[in-house]
Formats: structure tokens, C-alpha cells, sequence
């Protein structure tokens, strides 16, 4: 489906500040077909300015919040003259998962993604979901808020065999925790106490609530954005 790149007089654009396809599905499910924009953040830069004794809820936070003004940055060069920035929402999305006191986001390798596992098996972890939301009007940047949201995942105990196939496929080594609850994944939690949507990537709930702050609500989206 081709996405709308003008303004709509129903309601706000609905800028996702992510490249995330689990994301994508969560709001094409949900009613919204958004622009997608991929920020060109330092995550690993990010969080190392944020300090040593920064809380993992501020790290998610903060990185949330960092992509989306960079989103806001590319768009504003890109339509000088208003465009989709005459009136929409830009949000910007991070995920980790912190277990033993450690805040993990994507592997990247299979190495790191095992090791992961190793720790993570028969045990719990809290995946850390931070938003960040920005209003913008005629170009111009008319509101921010950001917030973030915790889910407890429960993981069961892949045999080695399982674990070895897994990694095979690569899908942990592109996703926080290295781990999934929509794909192949989902095969090795037990349970989730919080939110299914921040698990995968995009907390509806809390996106909703941030929308409202703003006042934004969610039939505003679905007129402007609809699938």
C-alpha cells in the first residue's frame, strides 16, 4: 500500500520514528497506515551520555526521545514548505530488556544472542518499552511528551536443539532481548504480565494516553491515517 506524504484536513499524520516491521504490523493492525521514517541515531552514543547511573527507564526514555526530534530534524529539511509537517504526530519508540541488572538491547551476533539465552532461560525479565511523541503544527514543533512502559516476560527453557535453530533463523539478533512474543519467539514465553503491544515493540496504551496529552485521540488517527 503507498503511503500519503501530504498533510489531511481529518486529523494528524501519524509519523513513525522506527524501522521496525513488527512496529508496522502492531499499527496496521490497529488501524493506522503510518509514514515510517528511520532515525539516524547513536543509541550506543545515547546511552553512554546519559551516564553511568542513569535508570533504565530514563535510557529507554531518553533513546525514544532522541530519534524522534531526529525524525522531526530529517522531515523539516525534507518538506521546507509545511507538507506532512502541516499537522501530524511523530513517535519515536525503544525497547530493552533488563534482567540481572543488566538492560539488553539487540544482540547482533549469534554469540551474544546465546549468551542471552543461557541467562534468560526458565527465568523473568522486564522489557522496557520508552515513547516519546511530538506534536507538530505548521512546521513548527507544538508539544512533546515521553513516557515509558514495563512488561514482566516469562521465559521457558528451550532445549539446545531449539535454541541452535533459533539462533539459525537470525530473527534474535535483530530484536531487543533477542527474543520475540509475534514471531518465532513467541514458541519459548510462557506468559507476559503488562502490555502484549510493548512487547512487540509499540505500546498501544501508552502511545494512546501520550496522543491525549497532546490532544490527540485515537479516532482522529484512524480518520487521517486509515489502513
Amino acid at each position: 500500500m503507498s503511503q500519503q506524504e501530504g498533510p489531511t484536513p481529518a486529523g494528524p499524520r501519524f509519523v513513525l520514528a522506527s524501522a521496525s516491521p513488527a512496529r508496522l504490523s502492531v499499527l496496521r493492525a490497529a488501524g493506522v497506515e503510518p509514514l515510517v521514517r528511520v532515525s539516524d541515531v547513536d543509541e550506543d552514543a545515547v546511552a553512554a551520555a546519559l551516564g553511568p547511573d542513569a535508570t533504565p527507564e530514563h535510557v529507554v526514555t531518553a533513546l525514544a526521545t532522541a530519534k524522534a526530534r531526529e525524525v522531526l530534524r530529517a522531515l523539516s529539511a525534507e518538506y521546507p514548505h509545511g507538507g506532512v509537517l502541516d499537522d501530524a504526530v511523530i513517535v519515536g519508540c525503544d525497547s530493552m530488556l533488563h534482567v540481572d541488572g543488566r538492560l539488553e538491547g539487540k544482540p547482533h551476533t549469534p554469540e551474544v544472542a546465546r549468551a542471552r539465552w543461557e541467562v534468560m532461560r526458565g527465568r523473568s525479565g522486564a522489557l522496557l518499552t520508552g515513547h516519546c511523541v511530538l506534536r507538530v503544527h505548521g512546521g513548527q514543533l507544538a508539544g512533546e511528551v515521553a513516557d515509558h512502559s514495563t512488561t514482566t516476560v516469562h521465559f521457558s527453557s528451550p532445549t539446545d536443539a531449539d535454541l541452535d535453530a533459533y539462533l539459525a533463523t537470525g530473527e534474535p539478533l535483530k530484536v531487543a532481548g533477542a527474543f520475540t512474543l509475534d514471531g518465532l519467539g513467541g514458541w519459548f514465553v510462557e506468559g507476559i504480565e503488562g502490555d502484549p503491544s510493548s512487547v512487540i515493540g509499540i505500546g498501544l496504551p501508552l502511545v494512546r494516553r501520550l496522543l491525549g496529552d497532546l490532544g490527540v485521540g485515537v479516532a482522529e488517527l484512524w480518520a487521517a491515517n486509515r489502513t
